[in-house]
């Protein structure tokens, strides 16, 4: 009965992570904790789930052009590197840590969700340690001096807490280099697999991995991928940060009591 629930509320969240191309991880950890998980194995499932989910997604998303991959080759070289040494180490840190870590990046994720983001086109000019990008009949300009080291630190933390980072990722196209959300949300999507890969692959290699949970729960995940991406095409992204970010809080608030409960 445990397994079934637990199935049907990862198939609800992988849906609504995959519309607007986050990991969903900063739900999927609270979720699997609440059904005795420890912090490490929760975390583990988590990325096998979350690179389900967004690869699914991501294929739909190529399909309707919005996923620039050599954007996402760039800001995500940085955060794989990074996600694999996380999800590595994680295995030496107290989950009791993990958890007030992993309850403090909601909230700033949770900030960045509620901060309005206006779709806005950089100038073309050059400029030293700016990289100016046309694709899918839009132009924008990547501030790499911001880009490579924010990835870098989001991955690190993304492989260690069992999160994907798209949280941070979106605002961050969206804000700093003028990325329209249609493509901003089509290329975490990509990123987001990917940066899930060498967290889950960290993680797995310190013996943290759960065959019984995870392989079927990432089954059913990818169904909610393919939904998820399929809804998205034809809804305004938008329209549903407000409501990610109060559940993100959420989540963030049940990680800070779960981890008082059991420590």
């Amino acid at each position: 009965m445990k397994i079934i629930i637990v199935s049907l509320i990862i198939l609800l969240l992988a849906i609504f992570m995959a519309m607007v191309g986050r990991g969903g991880g900063n739900f999927y950890v609270p979720v699997l904790i609440s059904v005795e998980a420890s912090m490490n194995i929760a975390a583990t499932s988590a990325q096998l789930i979350l690179m389900t989910t967004a690869l699914v997604a991501t294929f739909v998303f190529h399909a309707y052009k919005t996923v620039d991959w050599k954007l996402a080759l760039v800001m995500d070289l940085p955060t794989d590197v990074m996600a694999f040494v996380g999800g590595y180490f994680a295995h030496y840190f107290v989950g009791y840590h993990l958890k007030f870590l992993f309850a403090i990046l909601l909230v700033i994720a949770a900030f960045f969700m509620l901060k309005p983001i206006k779709e806005r086109v950089k100038s073309g000019k050059k400029k030293f340690g700016y990289w100016n990008r046309s694709f899918s009949g839009y132009s924008y300009s990547v501030n790499l001096w911001m880009v490579i080291p924010i990835t870098a630190f989001v991955g690190f933390f993304a492989g260690m807490l069992g999160i994907s980072g798209g949280s941070f990722k979106i605002p961050l196209m969206v804000l700093a280099c003028g990325v329209p959300m249609r493509i901003a949300i089509g290329t975490s999507s990509a990123m987001v697999a990917v940066t899930a890969l060498m967290g889950f692959t960290g993680h797995a290699i310190s013996g943290d991995f759960n065959f019984v949970w995870a392989v079927p729960l990432a089954c059913i995940a990818a169904l909610g991928g393919l939904l998820g991406g399929k809804i998205s095409i034809k809804t305004k992204p938008l329209r549903l940060k407000k409501f990610f970010a109060y559940t993100t809080l959420a989540a963030a608030g049940f990680m800070i009591v779960n981890s008082i409960l059991t420590r």
